[in-house]
């Protein structure tokens, strides 16, 4: 019997009733007995990405090196068919964006190929929050580029280590030293999202390349990267976009900086034409495809062909419309189910501020992660204090997000039910 109240629990079933995406749950499979509540960490596996993965295994078995040419999508070409979807994804030009690399090295490769330290601008701007590997990416460079990974990183701070304030990163930027801003659309921890269009514009006035990372919004939320006028982004597509554990990066690169060679160089980086010949390198520079290195990676590109499909067929908008409805279900719950049980609320809770999760503060908040854990509730803990919920709008009803509100409840409310308070509980 569920600890919450019954207009709620029947608001949910309402919501279900009436929703839109509710069909395409069945596209994905899912486990008795378990509530998987982190579609911003690893999205779960669609039949259709298990389809495309076993079309492209079984092409590997039956042709071998064929498939670079005889594969139902031939794999040297797939990329360029799967890249035009993205580009709907993120709001650009068919030409702007690649899947390629990880989202790691796809920061490498932004900041080798637009990264021009020269005339008094050296330097780099991010901020406090920023997941680590995006900093300890930007503080290689610099060491690589000969500059002072401390001195030439400028770092906006955060009044409550949790959000960010846009106007506090736009003073940051009035810094002439300031070549480059790398910040993220999305906030890992508390889920802030940020005004990229405002933090675009204000960059570019001040003469300043801006990028973005999209790791907790693609596939979540529109974007319109072109028309805001952004310079690059990098992301990866295993969370929302549901691409499989590790899959596929991806890269936005504005035309107007197409004809720069890339940093880092690849054979899939040249023209198609002089992949095999020569060794001069003519990069493939009317494209975002030059920010291509290596040969792709066919395996892990092949199920995020049938995870983009359900992407595309949902449409940006109605993903976006059902997951603040989420939040704002598991927000409103948190509100007002939850009074005296120690539980705050880390997310913004305007919704134009605010991305697909919803992240809750609770002292205990490491054994509360492991319990809920323990009893099929599957969400994640932030040290120290910081609980991870992301429903995703594709798989996800709004009576799992009911029933791990009342298994948090039932928790909270239950004497001992943490076990040892205050241990530290190793979550994965």
């Amino acid at each position: 019997m569920s600890l919450l109240s019954e207009s709620f629990l029947q608001r949910a079933n309402n919501a279900d009733a009436v929703d839109p995406l509710a069909p395409l749950a069945e596209k994905f499979y899912r486990r008795e007995g378990v509530n998987y509540l982190l579609g911003n960490s690893l999205g779960p596996l669609s039949k259709a990405s298990e389809s495309s993965l076993l079309r492209v295994i079984e092409e590997w078995k039956t042709l071998g090196v064929r498939g670079w040419e005889a594969g139902a999508e031939p794999w040297f070409i797939w990329t360029e068919k799967l890249s035009a979807q993205i580009a709907q994804i993120v709001g650009a030009a068919p030409e702007e964006a690649v899947l390629a690399n990880s989202l790691t090295v796809n920061l490498h490769q932004l900041l080798g190929t637009l990264f021009k330290p020269a005339g008094g601008r050296q330097k780099i701007l991010t901020h406090e929050l920023t997941f680590p590997s995006d900093r300890y990416a930007l503080q290689g460079h610099l060491g690589m580029r000969g500059l002072d990974p401390v001195k030439n990183l400028v770092t906006v701070s955060s009044e409550d280590g949790l959000t960010l304030d846009e106007d506090v990163i736009i003073e940051s930027m009035s810094d002439r030293e300031v070549q480059m801003a790398v910040l993220p659309s999305v906030l890992y921890r508390s889920g802030q999202l940020l005004d990229l269009p405002l933090l675009t514009e204000a960059a570019h006035e001040r003469g300043i390349l801006i990028g973005f990372d999209l790791a907790h919004s693609v596939g979540v939320m529109p974007h319109q990267l072109s028309e805001w006028g952004v310079d690059f982004a990098f992301f990866c597509t295993y969370k929302f976009l549901n691409g499989g554990p590790g899959s596929v990066g991806g890269i936005y690169l504005n035309k107007r900086h197409f004809g720069k060679a890339p940093g880092l160089a690849g054979w899939f980086s040249a023209a198609p034409e002089k992949r095999f010949t020569g060794h001069e390198f003519l990069p493939d520079c009317g494209n975002a495809l030059a920010l291509q290195t290596g040969t792709p990676a066919i395996l892990s590109l092949a199920p995020l062909e049938g995870a983009l499909g359900i992407t595309l067929e949902a449409g940006l908008e109605g993903i976006r419309e059902k997951s603040l409805k989420m939040t704002q279900f598991l927000i409103d719950g948190l509100q007002n189910e939850m009074k005296g049980l120690g539980v705050a609320i880390a997310t913004p809770l305007e919704p134009e501020r605010r991305g697909g999760h919803v992240a809750i503060l609770h002292d205990d908040a490491a054994n509360l992660a492991k319990v809920l854990r323990e009893s099929g509730v599957i969400v994640d803990f932030r040290a120290p204090n910081l609980i991870r919920i992301a429903p995703s709008p594709l798989f996800n009803r709004f009576v799992d997000c009911a029933s791990a509100l009342g298994q948090i409840k039932k928790i909270l409310t239950t004497e001992g039910c943490l076990g040892l308070q205050g241990e530290t509980a190793l979550v994965p």
